[in-house]
This record gives C-alpha cells, structure tokens and sequence, in this order.
C-alpha cells in the first residue's frame, strides 16, 4: 500500500539554473503540486522534454525523465505512452520548442489524441539562446534577429490547436501558482492530448511581455458566468483573444473522445510493457516467408 503523496517526495537537491524571477520556477511549483493534489508518485510519471530554458525542468524534480531533442519531445512522448500506457507522461517545452521546431509534430499530435499532457512555456521569446524571436512573438518584436522588427504574424497555438483538433485546450500563467495548478491538475485528468499553454515572462530578454504586462490584461475563465467549455463556438472565440483581454483557465474540452491508444489494437492486451516478447515460432517464420 503506497503512502499518501507529499510535495517532498518530488523535491531534490539540483537547483534550477533560472534566472531569478524567471516563470518557470513558478510553472515547476505549480506542477509539483498538480502532482501531490492527484496523488501521483514519481515513479508513475514521465517527463518528456525538448531543448531550452524551461526544458529543464525534468532535472529539478524526482521523476522519470527524458531529455530529448529540439522539437522532438511529442514523438518520444508518444512512443513512451504507446509502450506503457500505464505511464502518466507530461511533456514539457518552450515556444520554440513546441510550435516552431516542432511544430508539425504538435499539429499530428492534437489529431491523433495521445493520452499526453503538454506544458508549453510560452515566454514570446528564444530565451536560452539569447533572444532571438520566437514564433509567438508580436509582429514589429525587436530583438537580436529582427532589429527592425519581426515581419512575421505571430502563431496563435490556442486558434491552432483547436483547428488542429485538440481535446483538451487551456491556458495558464507562471504568476499565478494556485490557478495554474488548478488548471494543470485538470489537465492531467483529461483521457487524451491535454494543451496547457502557459505564459511565462521572460525576464531577461522579453521586455514587453512582462508579468506586469500578463496582470494587466489576463482574466479567469471561471469567472466568467456561463462560459462553457464544452462548446465549441464560444470556446473559439476565446481562442481569438489577445492583447487586451487575454483569458486564462480551461478553453475547450471535448468529453468522450477515444485516445490514440485506446484504437490500437495490439494494446487491447495491456500495456507493450507488460507483454511477453516472446511469440509463436511458426507466426515468426510465416512473417519472414513474406518478405522472402
């Protein structure tokens, strides 16, 4: 009988490498305690992280991991939940990471509806390399790669993930630890690709986007009476939103939807993992008189 989950049990020694004051230290609170609310043990979830600053995060907490490529997290997530589905995995990357590098994964993998979490840290900014633009980053952003200023209209992962097909969409902010967990903790719950698109100032590099730029213009979606997830329309209209109203919360949310997983049929037997690698020799030899 396992004990009771404690924030503790996630902690280690590593200290983050972070500037001070930069959102991912609040993002990686936040999940920490997402985790303890829903009694997750380390050892029942998976990390999955690309390449950048808030990429990282695996390393400050007591779980399993994996660190993989730029813009590759989504695949190997994928494959991790295709081979134990048992596993609660969590990807984590950046803006870059997730909607430029990887961009077309993140496009395959809202229609495919993995039972995956994706933690984006969307700070509108390269942070890591130092400062370049990203491809959330406001047409007209001055940076060390557009001095005259960006040329490009910025991607809008909330309009995109809806048409793409996602099931769950929401949105939080690192400067706000108690909804973010709320909303994070929903995410999880959620069978199926679960988008968290989290905004994160940057405070080294991103001069514009700062936490008191985000308190001036974000709203809670809870608090909007009536507002209903579920549909569709309305939650596409929030998904236009920017700017001077930015909203936070869950976004849409499809109930019912199979996951990916759910569709294969050699998992109908349980997860790959727990599957024995043996099989019947005469199945083996008529397979390769196929190809022979």
């Amino acid at each position: 009988m396992l004990s009771p989950v404690v924030l503790k049990d996630y902690n280690i020694d590593e200290k983050p490498t972070w500037c001070p004051g930069c959102g991912d230290f609040g993002i990686l609170a936040s999940l920490k305690n997402a985790l303890v609310q829903l009694n997750l043990h380390p050892h029942e979830i998976l990390l999955v992280s690309g390449i950048g600053c808030g990429s990282k995060l695996p390393y400050y907490m007591r779980a399993n991991g994996f660190d993989s490529l730029h813009g590759r997290a989504l695949p190997v997530a994928t494959g991790a939940k295709l081979a134990n589905t048992d596993l609660q995995v969590i990807v984590i990357s950046g803006d870059g990471d997730g909607y430029g590098i990887g961009g077309n994964h993140f496009v395959h993998t809202m229609r495919r509806n993995p039972d995956l979490t994706h933690i984006v840290e969307n700070n509108q900014v390269y942070g890591l390399t130092k400062g370049q633009y990203s491809p959330t980053s406001s047409k007209g952003y001055v940076s060390s790669t557009t001095p005259e200023g960006s040329i490009e209209v910025s991607v809008n992962p909330i309009a995109l993930a809806m048409a793409a097909g996602a099931s769950f969409i929401a949105r939080g902010f690192a400067n706000d630890p108690s909804h973010l967990t709320a909303t994070l903790a929903k995410a999880i719950q959620h069978k199926g690709y679960a988008l968290v698109d989290v905004l994160q100032p940057c405070i080294t590099y991103n001069k514009i986007n700062t936490g008191a730029w985000y308190k001036e213009r974000v709203y809670k979606l809870d608090d909007e009476a009536g507002y209903d997830p579920h549909n569709y329309d309305a939650a596409w209209e929030k998904a236009k939103e920017w700017d001077e109203r930015i909203p936070i919360g869950v976004i849409y949310e499809e109930a019912g939807r199979p996951t990916y997983e759910e569709q294969v049929s050699q998992l109908q037997n349980g997860p790959l993992a727990h599957q024995s690698v043996k099989r019947d020799r005469d199945l083996l030899e008529s397979i390769k008189q196929e190809f022979m």
